[in-house]
């Protein structure tokens, strides 16, 4: 398949899977919502997040596996450093009420102001965050 279309299918599939979750289970697709709903579920949604958490690690699984090189070279960085980047992923998460995946897929095509917002805010982040680490801290660019 061509390297281009990777992409293009990889986005396709996100945004068939939320249609999916939302007309059948009338579920946002947040990541986030649907890990945190695991720590203490309705039973009737076990099954369903269970199903969607698994779907994405099987499918960074097969991507690891027949597409390789797609993954780009590995990140090389401390636990420290990792279970930092994953705590303030999670204290960000919290703080915008929903994470890059529900606001920036599910809310931005819902016409959700609040999703825009921190949408924006994601990516203005993001931005500042490579510029720092890049061209104020010296790291690799």
């Amino acid at each position: 398949m061509n390297p281009v279309l990777l992409p293009l299918l990889g986005g396709i599939l996100i945004g068939l899977a939320s249609a999916v979750l939302l007309l059948f289970h009338g579920r946002i697709a947040g990541i986030s919502g649907i890990t945190g709903g695991l720590l203490s579920p309705a039973p009737a949604d076990v099954g369903w997040r269970v199903a969607f958490l698994g779907g994405l690690a099987v499918g960074g699984v097969l991507l690891a596996v027949f597409r390789p090189e797609s993954l780009g070279p590995p990140v090389l960085t401390s636990v420290g450093a990792t279970l930092a980047a994953g705590l303030l992923v999670g204290f960000g998460t919290r703080l915008g009420g929903g994470c890059t995946s529900g606001h920036g897929v599910c809310g931005l095509a819902r016409g959700s102001k609040r999703s825009l917002v921190a949408t924006l805010t994601f990516m203005a982040t993001a931005a500042l965050t490579v510029f720092i680490s890049r061209h104020v801290l010296g790291g690799a660019s």
